[in-house]
This record gives structure tokens, C-alpha cells and sequence, in this order.
């Protein structure tokens, strides 16, 4: 499994000393990094990553501050959060925010191990303890459908509708967010192929290149209908269904 990380932190020696240590992690997918909190919240709608290394003390919205907001979003899937400082007395209030562990800068390589074991446990545990649903319950105007996770090739944000699209060329438009139901998919085999689709692996035919590095999917639907692959997330697309951890 692949750790999605992303680091707030405003000084650039700092930051890239985190980069530095988090590159040499197999499981992690770094991130763009954040320089200041706002950055930060800016960053994480539009990236949701799993694991966030924080630095408390920043300009405008302080680290504290930011996990305060992050705890009192409403989802299922909520970032596990790492406080990074320079100064040792912040640890009761980063435990209080639900922080899996708390980093003393300059960062010593056997503490920084440490807290990616605890980050990994934290993670497996979340997962193990999600419920994996038989069946998914989208709202469709005034109705409500029930359709099988498998029988879904595709969806595709397109404006402020969600489009999902059946193996059987049905379309369910909902106002779900697409992170929505990527969330309500954990447990089956969907990937984020494009910042607006998300597509079912079990459901792709054949991969074709595009341009630039990026390639797209043909679906196992009636029309065979074709999903993009972005530069950025073909790598990962092809080591998930390769089978690399």
C-alpha cells in the first residue's frame, strides 16, 4: 500500500531535510509540499493525503491550528498527522489533536523510522477496521439507487455533477463529490486515474498509450469507452495492478 504524504513546513532546510528522509521510503508518494498553513488546507481538497508532517510553528494559521480544522472536518478518512518543532513543549496538545507522533527538529533518521512504523500501524488499522460495503447507495435526484460496486466501469466529475457510469452503459448523475465515493469504494479495486475519474481496474480491457507520458484505459463496457490516465498517475496505476507493493 501506498502512502500519500504531504509536509507544511515553511523553512526550506527543514523541508527538504523531510523530503529528503521521506524519498527514501518505498510506500510513500510525497506530495507538493505546503509553506504555511492556508497553503496547506488549499492543498489538502485537492490531494487528501493520507499522512501530513506538520510544523506546528508557522505564519498566518499555526500547525495546531490546521489540525484543528482538519479533526473537525466530517470524514471517514481523516489524515494521520505528524507534528513537527523545534522547541518539546507542544507534545501534550498534539496528542490531544489525535497527532500520531511528534518530530523534535533537526530530525534525527532513527526517530523519523520510528514514527513511519507508528504511521504504518496507524494506517493498517484504519483500514482493517473500515467496513466493506456489499453495496453502494448513491442519492440520484429525488431517488435513490443501489448498484454494486463491480458493476461500476467508471465515474467522472464533470461541473458539479458526478457521473457514474455502469458496465451496462447506465449513468447515474449524482451531487456526490468524487472523493465521496472514493472514500464509500475503500476496499475495492478503484483507482484515482485522473484528478476526475475514478475507475474500476477489474473493469479495464486494454491500456493505450496517449501523449507525454500519459496513456488512456479502455473499459470493459458496450460502448468500450475510454477513461484518461494522467502522466502523474500512470506509475502508480501500473504498479497497482502489477502487484507492487
Amino acid at each position: 500500500m501506498k502512502l500519500n504524504v504531504m509536509i507544511a513546513e515553511d523553512e526550506r532546510l527543514a523541508r527538504e531535510e523531510l523530503e529528503f528522509l521521506l524519498q527514501q521510503e518505498k510506500d510513500v508518494s510525497l506530495l507538493p509540499s505546503a509553506e504555511n498553513g492556508e497553503q496547506l488546507l488549499i492543498l489538502y481538497e485537492k490531494y487528501h493525503p493520507d499522512v501530513i508532517f506538520l510544523d506546528i510553528h508557522m505564519p498566518g494559521l499555526t500547525g495546531i491550528e490546521v489540525a484543528e480544522t482538519l479533526h473537525s472536518k466530517k470524514s471517514n478518512r481523516k489524515p494521520v498527522i505528524v507534528f513537527t518543532t523545534a522547541y518539546d513543549n507542544y507534545g501534550v496538545k498534539a496528542f490531544e489533536l489525535h497527532a500520531t507522533d511528534y518530530l523534535l527538529k533537526p530530525f534525527d533518521k532513527t526517530r523519523f523510522q520510528m514514527a513511519m512504523n507508528r504511521i504504518r500501524e496507524v494506517v493498517l488499522s484504519k483500514e482493517s477496521n473500515m467496513p466493506k460495503i456489499d453495496k453502494l447507495v448513491v442519492t440520484e435526484e429525488e431517488k435513490i439507487i443501489i448498484i454494486k460496486p463491480e458493476q461500476i466501469g467508471y465515474a467522472v466529475r464533470e461541473g458539479r455533477t458526478l457521473r457514474i457510469h455502469a458496465l451496462d452503459n447506465r449513468i447515474i448523475e449524482t451531487k456526490m463529490s468524487l472523493k465521496e465515493l472514493e472514500d464509500k469504494l475503500i476496499g475495492f479495486p478503484f483507482y484515482r486515474s485522473h484528478r476526475s475519474y475514478l475507475v474500476n481496474l477489474d473493469a479495464i480491457e486494454m491500456i493505450t498509450p496517449w501523449f507525454n507520458g500519459a496513456y488512456n484505459l479502455i473499459i470493459n463496457d458496450r460502448l468500450k469507452s475510454k477513461v484518461p490516465v494522467s502522466r502523474t498517475a500512470a506509475k502508480g496505476l501500473f504498479e497497482v495492478i502489477q502487484g507492487v507493493d
